[in-house]
């Protein structure tokens, strides 16, 4: 292949990106959705223009890393550990149910596997798939409506994320668990050691980017160095650990995110990722799916993966913010508010194709469920606020 036709390809894949992104946000749904359907367009569902080359591959490999980084960079230590064991045990039933439920939806649909087996570990995966939660849609209906500072807003945004923190250790597991050569011992012992190394090398870092950071405040050298730590934490815990790049990269935004230019390295981060990469990786989920390639199967399969989906969040967290005290009003926001799906379910997916846990032909059920959750997702919610507001809400 000619060095030069990598630029043709680059070329079409942003410029398709950000028109589709543009069109997706005037539509009031997530811009992610609209830069996949872009490469469903160009890639070999319709146009053909574009192809996933070994190049794109790896560019978007590059970009779900970065994407994982600035998830960590967000994730506020302190304000988790303020929420205390509710927004926990939340975020623990919004990853079990529907990890459970996706897993017996998959065996009812392609026969029941035994425990061990890699069509056992194919059912989990999907399960997997649907604990990801992307607060997103539900932060802006609930900064829209003032509730956001609210009791149940704050909770839900506290136990979105712990699920994907959750969630993400779930995924490494079970890419763990499918290598052949593994076994549950040594899988657990891998994921237990590169958190282990994760705390110590974080603690070690903390104390140098805190130090930095205080004698040099908003240096452009700063998010170099946090970029350093991500790649380099990237590369450890696939090539020592065994276990995905994405955990790695999670592992050093949380690191980080406490430090007080955090959200200046998260900034500079964005830059790369909107403009270049973040598309990249997104546009690639589309170039990967050929839709001549669906049939009736995929179809009802796909309708069946968004409503156990979307039920098992709700039904998870309601049941247990009930148990854990909110009335029952409140415990249904919450598991409305945490049935949203994002950028996570497609990380998860990308990772599960490239270890063979998944076909690309599942990819368009995952897009719809996205779709499905950003559109329902706010307007249940204006339904129940605007009949139930929240008392507890700060002005």
């Amino acid at each position: 292949m000619e060095t030069y036709l990598i630029f043709k390809d680059l070329a079409i894949i942003l410029l398709a990106a950000k028109l589709f992104g543009v069109i997706a946000r005037k539509c009031k749904i997530p811009q992610v959705v609209g830069e996949i359907i872009a490469g469903l367009i160009i890639g070999p569902s319709l146009l053909g223009i574009a192809s996933e080359t070994d190049f794109i591959v790896k560019m978007a490999e590059i970009g779900v890393v970065i994407i994982m980084f600035s998830a960590g960079l967000e994730t506020n230590i302190k304000d988790l550990i303020k929420t205390g064991p509710k927004a926990l045990a939340i975020a623990c039933a919004g990853v079990f149910v529907p990890l459970f439920l996706g897993a017996v939806m998959y065996m009812a649909f392609y026969g029941w596997a035994q425990v061990g087996t890699e069509a056992f570990f194919k059912a989990v995966f999907i399960g997997t798939i649907m604990t990801a939660t992307s607060v997103g849609i539900t932060v802006e209906a609930l900064r829209e409506m003032g509730y956001l500072k609210g009791t149940t807003g704050t909770t839900i945004l506290s136990a979105a994320i712990i699920d994907d923190i959750i969630g993400i250790i779930v995924l490494t597991f079970v890419i763990g668990f499918k290598n052949p050569e593994s076994n549950p011992v040594n899988v657990m012992i891998s994921t237990v050691l590169f958190f282990m190394f994760a705390i110590i090398v974080g603690f070690i870092c903390y104390r140098f980017f805190k130090f930095y950071d205080k004698r040099h405040e908003h240096t452009r050298r700063i998010p170099i160095y946090g970029l350093v730590l991500c790649l380099a934490m990237s590369y450890i815990a696939e090539k020592f650990f065994g276990i995905a790049d994405i955990t790695g990269a999670y592992a050093a935004g949380i690191i980080l995110s406490n430090i007080r230019d955090s959200e200046y390295i998260a900034e500079k981060m964005d830059v790369s990722s909107y403009m270049f990469f973040g598309p990249i990786f997104f546009v690639a989920i589309g170039l990967k799916t050929n839709l001549a390639t669906i049939n009736l199967d995929i179809i009802w399969f796909a309708l069946a993966f968004v409503v156990v989906a979307l039920i098992a969040k709700i039904i998870g967290c309601a049941l247990v913010s009930k148990v854990c005290g909110f009335n029952k009003w409140e415990s249904l926001k919450i598991g409305i508010g945490m049935m949203t799906r994002g950028e996570v379910a497609l990380i998860v997916s990308q990772k599960g194709l490239a270890v063979g846990l998944m076909s690309a032909s599942y990819f368009p059920a995952v897009i719809l469920l996205i779709l499905a959750s950003s559109i329902l997702t706010p307007i249940l919610l204006k339904m129940l606020y605007s009949k139930h507001p929240d008392p507890s809400m700060i002005q």
